[in-house]
């Protein structure tokens, strides 16, 4: 079990309301690279920590599972023997991989990597983890446990959109700015308003503050177009089903008990591993629910549907990353960010 596990797993699941208010911290250098799935993010970290000698850190909930490589797109031994990687395979399956938990990891890996004068490489597709580093989290409450369990319980039969119904009469100001599919960012502004008496739109509308200092910091977002990280999306999938992402997700249930019925009643509150893109589909297929190609279609359209909102996201919520409309494996992309981040950097030691 790696360090990040080890502690995740002391932490217990924290919230973005398990992050205090902190003074922000100096940070070794720092380039972050987002941008949509299947743009070759992770190629492009790879690449440029080779030419830095930078350590690469997680910023994809996705990755922070344990289970599932193949259908996360994790790292594989040999990315990881390259480059030193962090953050990755850090979460049970039925832990949540959500911005107050990923705060509560990296803050302290990147504290680490400064004491050791480590420049650092933030990847990831979860534009809301970047955000929430680089703008800083909304200063809500701490939620009691027994609120949320007995929201999770008393809602478990009612559709989503039913339950945007019900937070759209109790607090039609956060209803408005979410999908009535967004059953876990539904759930969680009901026990917000349950817990303080407040909306949880009027704590977002509060200031924030960054969480930290980096010395100097470059970062970009690979946003290709949908005509050209389409096709990437299929290939990729179909790769990842010939090397044996249908087996991995049978042994998963294999070793988890319950995880298929609740991936049949859609409990992603209490399984959020089932909202690894292709879980829910994958396991119907083993149950006889789905064929292999429905399933592959289906899995292949949410990711697209995925890409779309990332690309929107990156867009307009973090303009500090530098917009490039091409995929990381660019002729000569990682070369010239190479460059820039040298000359960046020296700079910043002058």
């Amino acid at each position: 079990m790696s360090r990040e596990r080890a502690e995740a797993k002391q932490d217990g699941v924290a919230r973005a309301d398990a992050i205090g208010p902190q003074e922000p911290f100096a940070t070794s250098p720092l380039c972050i690279i987002g941008g949509t799935t299947a743009s070759g993010k992770s190629a492009l970290a790879l690449a440029l920590a080779e030419r830095t000698g930078a350590v690469i850190v997680n910023a994809d909930s996705q990755q922070l599972f344990a289970d599932l490589p193949i259908l996360t797109a994790r790292p594989g031994p040999e990315d990881e023997a390259r480059a030193e990687h962090r953050l990755y395979g850090v979460l049970g399956p039925r832990e949540q991989p959500s911005a107050g938990r990923w705060l509560a990891l990296v803050l302290p890996v990147l504290a680490e990597l400064a004491a050791c004068a480590r420049p650092v490489i933030l990847v990831g597709g979860t534009g809301f983890y970047l955000a929430a580093l680089l703008h800083g989290l909304s200063p809500i409450p701490p939620v009691p446990e027994e609120v949320r369990t007995r929201l999770i319980d008393e809602t478990r039969e009612l559709p989503s959109p039913e339950l945007h119904a019900r937070l759209a009469r109790l607090d039609p100001m956060t209803a408005a700015r979410l999908r009535p599919s967004d059953r876990q960012r539904i759930l969680r502004a009901l026990e917000v308003l349950e817990a303080t008496g407040r909306p949880l739109a009027l704590f977002q509308a509060e200031p924030r503050r960054p969480l930290i200092r980096p010395r100097a910091m470059m970062g970009v977002a690979l946003l290709p177009p949908s005509e050209v990280t389409s096709p990437r999306i299929a290939r990729r999938l179909k790769d990842q089903l010939a090397r044996g992402a249908l087996h991995e997700v049978a042994a998963l249930a294999a070793r988890a008990p319950g995880l298929g019925e609740a991936a049949r009643a859609n409990e992603t509150e209490r399984w959020p591993i089932l909202k690894v893109h292709g879980c829910r589909e994958l396991l119907a297929v083993l149950d006889g629910r789905l064929g292999l190609f429905e399933a592959e279609a289906e899995i292949a359209r949410q990711v697209r549907a995925y890409a779309k909102r990332q690309r929107t996201f990156f867009r307009t919520q973090l303009p500090e990353l530098r917009a490039l409309a091409v995929v990381g494996e660019a002729d000569g992309l990682a070369e010239r960010l190479a460059r820039e981040w040298r000359a960046r950097f020296a700079r910043a030691d002058a």
